[in-house]
């Protein structure tokens, strides 16, 4: 059953299946995360302990995707979390959602672009070529614009806008040289373990262990991701919730795993890097690894902005469509039937945030809007079963209301461990979003657009 019906004019095609739906929330979990801030993590946050970070992130991410596929099995609309909060709650509770959305995918995009600028300037500085130094890093950093990472995000912008099976193809490829990088660092790795670094294993205690979680939280958006592709799977009712359960687990193992390697073959104290993995390989002599494990974190922080980006304009189409957003952007290209000035558009914000901020305050916002999108799906699946008892969904979450009221609690838990400035800055969003609501989309002579209707 289709509760929610995508508007017949501007209709996405069905092109992608289940095994295109699990690499791209591979392609979207396994990026920046692993390559970039577990480093960043580690040095500022959970010391050795940032796999037991993951272990919490990943528990409450699986929570939150229980919530996910069930609505992802029924509700076959582009919008993700904003879709299933209006359908369920309401307006009010759709767009908060939405706008949360916004914020966290802006900002994920800005965060995996800054991180493949790192390995690109390194890699490019490898063999010969020296990129100056206020062209790759923010004025806040000394520079004066981080080029590399606007370029990677207009070049992925003109990808997507070709057309979603093409951008398909290219992450299939991305992935397998991402995962083959991956244990190839794991193999080298396990070689020069020492577990010496692991002592103290929590220097900074509990308090540690639950800031670094909520700062690698990002990581997890990928299978917000997949769910926004309800609109173009094939099966979408039976290969959503594999896609974003199946990414989920295997993605979370990995980062465990990379966790305690990459702590275990360098003290944390010197991870506070932008690339951490190669940086640990060169720091025990393995250069070769090290330059092949560059080109692959390139390729999977590549695939992780491809798959942001992609699922950022369709959340954006979703609004736009529902006239959340102005509708002069939900038009589709005549050619590619493709969202594209909403991609070209997002894409020039992104990379503008990319150019000009630094990565760890860029980071902490992205969690605090994503963590508050998904406490809306937790809390909307719980109203969408009080509402329509008699729903069979084609998957049902299991443990509910338990499961859901977990959610809600962890990833509120996540929330109050993040820093007072984030979460002002946010406070300081979610006014501006609320005002937006009540003197744009709530204005009076505003309709409510004909494919949603109240439960």
């Amino acid at each position: 059953m289709d509760l929610l019906k995508p508007s017949e004019k501007q209709k996405l095609a069905k092109t992608l299946n289940v095994f295109d739906l699990f690499l791209l929330g591979v392609g979207a979990i396994i990026g920046s995360g692993i390559f970039v801030l577990t480093g960043v993590a580690a040095a500022r946050e959970a010391g050795p302990a940032l796999s037991i970070s993951f272990v919490f992130a990943g528990i409450v991410c699986l929570f939150t995707a229980f919530a996910y596929a069930e609505f992802s099995s029924v509700i076959h609309s582009a919008g993700s979390a904003y879709a299933y909060a209006y359908r369920a709650i309401g307006r009010f509770a759709g767009w908060i959602t939405g706008w949360c959305l916004i914020l966290a995918y802006l900002l994920t995009g800005a965060v995996v672009s800054i991180g493949w600028s790192a390995y690109m300037v390194d890699l490019l500085k490898a063999v010969g070529i020296v990129v100056p130094f206020q062209f790759a890093h923010a004025p806040s950093e000394g520079g004066m614009m981080n080029v590399p990472a606007m370029g990677i995000v207009f070049l992925i912008a003109l990808l997507l806008s070709k057309g979603v099976k093409e951008s398909a193809w290219f992450n299939h490829f991305i992935v397998g040289l991402k995962l083959a990088v991956i244990f190839l660092f794991i193999f080298v790795a396990s070689r020069h373990l020492n577990m010496s670094n692991w002592v103290p294993f929590m220097p900074f205690g509990w308090k540690g262990v639950m800031g670094g979680a909520a700062f690698i939280f990002f990581a997890y958006l990928g299978f917000d991701a997949v769910s926004t592709t309800a609109e173009e799977a094939k099966n979408p009712g039976k290969d959503l919730p594999l896609g974003i359960i199946g990414s989920l687990v295997f993605c979370t193992f990995l980062y465990i795993l990379v966790g305690l390697l990459l702590t275990g073959v360098v003290s944390y104290k010197n991870l506070d890097v932008k690339d951490p993995v190669t940086y640990a390989l060169m720091q025990v002599g393995e250069r070769l690894t090290a330059s092949i494990v560059s080109v692959g974190a390139l390729g999977g922080i590549t695939s992780a902005l491809l798959v942001n980006m992609y699922g950022q304009s369709r959340i954006f189409f979703a609004m736009s469509r529902d006239r959340f957003l102005p509708p002069f952007l939900e038009k589709l290209h005549p050619k590619f039937n493709t969202p594209y000035r909403i991609i070209l558009g997002s894409g020039l914000i992104v990379a503008l945030l990319a150019g000009f901020t630094p990565i760890h305050t860029v980071a902490e916002l992205t969690n605090v809007g994503a963590l508050t999108a998904f406490i809306m799906v937790s809390v909307s699946v719980l109203v969408m079963r009080k509402k329509n008892p008699e729903l069979i969904a084609p998957f049902r979450a299991p443990g509910m209301p338990w499961t859901g009221i977990l959610s809600i609690l962890s990833c509120f838990f996540l929330i109050i461990h993040l820093s007072k400035t984030t979460l002002i800055a946010f406070a300081g969003w979610l006014c501006l979003g609320t005002v937006l609501y009540c003197f744009y989309w709530n204005y009076p002579a505003r309709k409510e657009p004909k494919n949603i209707a109240p439960l």
